[in-house]
């Protein structure tokens, strides 16, 4: 392995055995790697994590971590696997597959809320971890009583993922703007609406004043979430020929 934890060839961190077959047991695990990891994010943010403060936090040396994870990118995966994780798929899909996708999009969202790093790393590239392949199961597990081609479904969960990590990460810019402002709770966004309503009062922006005028007042992010999250189930239900 390079010094720059760069392996001679391409791996897949799962595929490495954790122990080898004969010598002493390793000091640390992955899980305990990737739980130390974790609790860095979740403290700090994703850019707090760095192969010498995990190094630290499980006490051992940066270079010795290497011997473990060999990447930085190998890190992040582990951490994936570690989150996906608390995903509860102990229950049978229903056979209603709306309702299923509809719960582990819910779930997915509380995720990254107790993690608002995770939307930083949702890529292809960290599917392939344990954790990741069973839910990855378990969903299309869920949509075996949509009628639709097996690619179909794939994209239906990308599809969903997508709109989940897009609104998500929404959410989470404005509670951080929120939580950042100099000015007491609330404030800010009187001024902003108070100066958008006298611009558009000026007679510049009818369709957005009318837009605006119709609309239904304070939104529930909630209600909005589910909205979407219906819309894309509609698309692929009319898709398919089997709405169940």
């Amino acid at each position: 392995m390079a010094a720059s934890g760069r392996t001679a060839r391409p791996e897949v961190i799962w595929a490495r055995p954790e122990r080898a077959g004969r010598g002493p047991r390793p000091a640390h695990t992955r899980a305990e790697i990737a739980a130390a990891a974790v609790r860095v994010a979740d403290a700090e943010g994703l850019d707090a994590v760095s192969m010498r403060r995990v190094a630290a936090e499980i006490g051992c040396g940066t270079m010795s971590l290497y011997n473990y994870v060999p990447r930085k990118e190998e890190l992040y995966e582990l951490m994936v696997d570690a989150v996906v994780a608390g995903y509860d798929l102990s229950r049978e899909p229903s056979g209603d597959w709306r309702a299923d996708l509809k719960a582990l999009a819910g779930q997915t969202r509380a995720l990254m809320h107790r993690h608002p790093w995770v939307p930083r790393l949702m890529s292809p590239v960290y599917g392939f971890s344990p954790n990741a392949l069973r839910y990855f199961e378990y969903a299309l597990w869920a949509m075996e009583t949509l009628d639709v081609e097996s690619g179909t479904k794939v994209e239906l969960l990308a599809m969903l993922n997508g709109v989940i990590t897009a609104y998500v990460s929404n959410e989470l810019a404005t509670a951080e703007r929120a939580h950042n402002s100099p000015y007491p709770p609330g404030e800010e966004e009187a001024v902003r609406a108070a100066y958008l309503m006298r611009v558009l009062s000026e007679g510049r922006y009818p369709r957005m004043a009318r837009t605006l005028t119709e609309g239904p007042g304070v939104i529930d992010l909630d209600e909005v979430f589910a909205r979407a999250i219906d819309r894309i189930l509609d698309g692929f239900a009319a898709e398919g020929r089997s709405g169940a």
